[in-house]
């Protein structure tokens, strides 16, 4: 579809090239580049992560159960899940900042069905919970950081960016809640600083010999210089680097699009924009490449960042035509705004929104952030080294329901090309409803519609991080010969290495038994966050 005009141009820079569709995906990994590679030996560290909340774990508004990360799905199948360090945020009410499905949970064995004579004690009932999490991680408990030995494999932050990814380190972040001790607001019952809290936990033991602390990168240079250098062994024998998404994820969070300009680079201004600019944002990628380059991995997997106006948090909206597009034939709706917004509450005058100029001008320029990271695997290809691409962005538009799927004529002229709708593993096309990109609902009757999506409407749920890693093992066994091993490590194993994903239904409990009262309680949360913000606010302050 064409550009909507100067309306748009005149609130996008210059240099974001408004494209008529997405991106087409890559499909090869490689880029039909042929490289060399020494897989002698096998290197100390297996697998280590550089990234944001989707390495990281984050699901429902919260980081708790990072076991279940895409990153130890990988080092499970891989046989040394067990080998893998990677940070704990076990509490009374699992994670921080606030874990939307045990809250819906306590809300359910509370109250039951929600009805609104129940908001005022529902309120209250909320008002005490989030105070519980918030002396727990400020005050109790949570608040000593673990001693540990070793630098974590998975380095992945939620809410960092690539310069935080550059220039940040855990004594930074202690640093900052030394400085700032918590207070206890009745009415924001937030964890405060909670992205410093999380990411302590992941840096805190990466340090060099004389106890400076490292960013992820340096930590990451760290475990692939325990190598050996005399046979010219690499310390990490897999490095993912998924990271890039928070350079925009911030435009549907706040629901404006604010491009960068100078300070982009400097993390105490940096807070202002929502969005880099593609010339902003090829500036503080050359820099991660370098750095990564300098990492002694037998193997790099850069992925590229998917287009974040997808995700369900930010809900399409039609006015005149209720779930209908701004045009036939478009991938957009006219406004994009909060998730628990019906067609008839939405008012612009009154609501946050994206435009559908706005959401266009945004993919766009996620379309050139990933042109720009394919250019670097290809360079880094050219150059001998063993790197590949994970086409993150391509694997959500083949499962975009709202914008492709249920809407064939969106769809673009690459689609069939690249294989048309993502299939799900078997396991996952059995379940009823099978799951899909919608934000995820449920009743007394179980899960009726969603799936892919956590509560948050951001992040995955524990099958859709399963996803993320059978794609990411498809590129580690096939194109470049990681071996996979059995639970002992030792048995090395034959075959298709499959996800196993009846296990992953079984451990996902919002799949294997969902909230029963979910959808009435979420319009309880969403009535509380439209006369309180504490909700959206939250996660605003979490990208």
């Amino acid at each position: 579809m064409a550009d909507s005009g100067n309306r748009m141009r005149d609130r996008t820079p210059d240099d974001v090239i408004i494209q008529a569709q997405a991106r087409k995906p890559i499909t090869d990994p490689s880029l039909g580049i042929a490289v060399e590679v020494s897989r002698q030996g096998t290197p100390k560290h297996r697998l280590v992560t550089i990234g944001d909340s989707l390495s990281h774990g984050f699901q429902s508004g919260a980081i708790f159960n990072t076991s279940l990360s895409y990153p130890m799905m990988i080092a499970k199948e891989m046989g040394w899940s067990n080998q893998m360090r990677y940070p704990t945020y076990d509490g009374p009410r699992d994670g921080f900042p606030l874990n939307l499905e045990h809250l819906a949970r306590q809300l359910d064995r509370e109250f039951g069905d929600i009805n609104w004579l129940d908001f005022a004690p529902a309120l209250l009932f909320i008002r005490h919970y989030m105070d519980d999490v918030e002396d727990y991680w400020e005050r109790d408990a949570g608040s000593r950081f673990p001693i540990q030995r070793g630098i974590n494999h998975n380095l992945a932050v939620y809410g960092w960016d690539l310069r935080n990814t550059l220039s940040r380190t855990a004594d930074i972040c202690l640093d900052i809640i030394r400085k700032n001790p918590p207070k206890d607001d009745y009415l924001r019952q937030v964890v405060e600083y909670h992205n410093e809290r999380a990411a302590i936990r992941v840096l805190n033991s990466a340090r060099d010999a004389q106890g400076n602390a490292l960013t992820p990168l340096q930590a990451a240079a760290a475990l692939g210089a325990e190598g050996t250098p005399e046979s010219g062994e690499d310390g990490i024998e897999t490095l993912l680097v998924v990271i890039g998404g928070n350079n925009a994820l911030g435009s549907i969070l706040t629901f404006k699009a604010a491009w960068t300009k100078e300070g982009y680079d400097d993390m105490a201004v940096n807070d202002r924009y929502t969005v880099w600019r593609p010339i902003h944002f090829k500036a503080e990628l050359d820099k991660l490449v370098e750095e990564v380059k300098q990492i002694r991995a037998r193997h790099v997997i850069l992925a590229t960042v998917p287009h974040v106006t997808i995700v369900p948090f930010a809900r399409g909206i039609n006015k005149n035509k209720e779930g209908n597009k701004a045009n036939p034939g478009s991938r957009y709706f006219p406004y994009y705004s909060l998730p628990w917004l019906t067609e008839e509450e939405f008012d612009p005058d009154k609501h946050p929104y994206l435009t559908e100029e706005e959401a266009r001008a945004i993919d766009s320029a996620i379309d050139q952030y990933n042109d720009y990271i394919t250019d670097a695997v290809r360079q880094a290809r050219q150059e001998g080294r063993d790197w590949y691409l994970f086409e993150m962005a391509g694997l959500l538009d083949r499962l975009a329901s709202r914008r492709y799927i249920q809407d064939p004529e969106a769809r673009p002229t690459w689609w069939d090309e690249v294989g048309g709708q993502y299939e799900l593993p078997p396991e996952l096309q059995a379940l009823s409803p099978v799951p899909d990109s919608r934000f995820f609902k449920s009743d007394a009757t179980g899960r009726t519609q969603g799936g892919l999506f956590s509560l948050d409407g951001i992040h995955p749920t524990t099958i859709g991080y399963g996803i993320m890693a059978q794609e990411l093992i498809e590129i580690m066994h096939k194109k470049a010969g990681v071996k996979f091993y059995e639970s002992d490590g030792k048995t090395e194993r034959t075959g298709d290495i499959r996800v196993d994903f009846n296990r992953l239904i079984a451990l996902d409990t919002l799949i294997s038994n969902p909230p029963r009262s979910l959808s009435n309680a979420q319009s309880l949360i969403g009535l509380i966050d439209k006369n309180f913000n504490i909700f959206s606010g939250m996660l605003r302050a979490s990208y």
